[in-house]
């Protein structure tokens, strides 16, 4: 396997070098630290997981439209030469691209992706903006608002616990651990 697949020092330059937004990057950590989690939860290679969800968004600033996100990303990847699998998964979060998510790795990442925005959003409207703070009951409570966090594709996260193959609960409950073991990571 290619070294920079898994060092995350490399990966982290890649994602410095093309996203300059603060919130962005904060999503990069926040879905990584997700992952993360589940490859030690499956008994999966930790750092190749958390790389693919660090760098599942790096090209969104430059190409933040469907036909180019994260399609661009992918040939960036290609020419830097990362694998296959790797690139399939970042490829496969996003519905529009039609890549299938037939991988642990691919449900994982896109079960993560959009459920760890909404618990980071969760958190910044808790009193101490704090990961600390935020409960599965309230996560749950906000879903069903669609004027919170209107940007959040509820579906993907329905869709990403079930594809998953675990109960919405304690798929919000898992993440929000991991989220709280390393929330100074993402200064929550």
């Amino acid at each position: 396997m290619n070294d920079q697949l898994r060092d995350r020092s490399y990966c982290l330059s890649l994602l410095y070098e093309f996203t300059k937004s603060e919130s962005l990057r904060k999503h990069a950590y926040a879905v990584e630290i997700c992952v993360r989690a589940y490859a030690i939860k499956f008994s999966e290679d930790v750092d190749y997981w958390g790389n693919v969800a660090l760098l599942h968004d790096f090209d969104y600033e430059k190409f933040p439209i469907e036909s180019e996100h994260p399609f661009k990303g992918a040939e960036i990847l290609r020419l830097k030469g990362f694998d296959e699998n790797f690139i399939n998964a970042i490829l496969s979060h996003a519905d529009y691209t039609k890549v299938p998510r037939e991988s642990l790795l691919q449900k994982t990442l896109f079960a993560c992706d959009e459920l760890a925005g909404f618990i980071t959003a969760c958190a910044y409207v808790r009193p101490n903006r704090t990961v600390d703070e935020v409960e599965v009951k309230s996560v749950l409570k906000k879903l069903k608002d669609k004027a919170f966090a209107r940007a959040v594709n509820r579906d993907d996260i329905y869709n990403g616990a079930n594809e998953l193959g675990v109960e919405l609960t304690d798929h919000i409950q898992f993440c929000i651990d991991a989220l709280r073991e390393n929330k100074t990571q993402i200064d929550l």
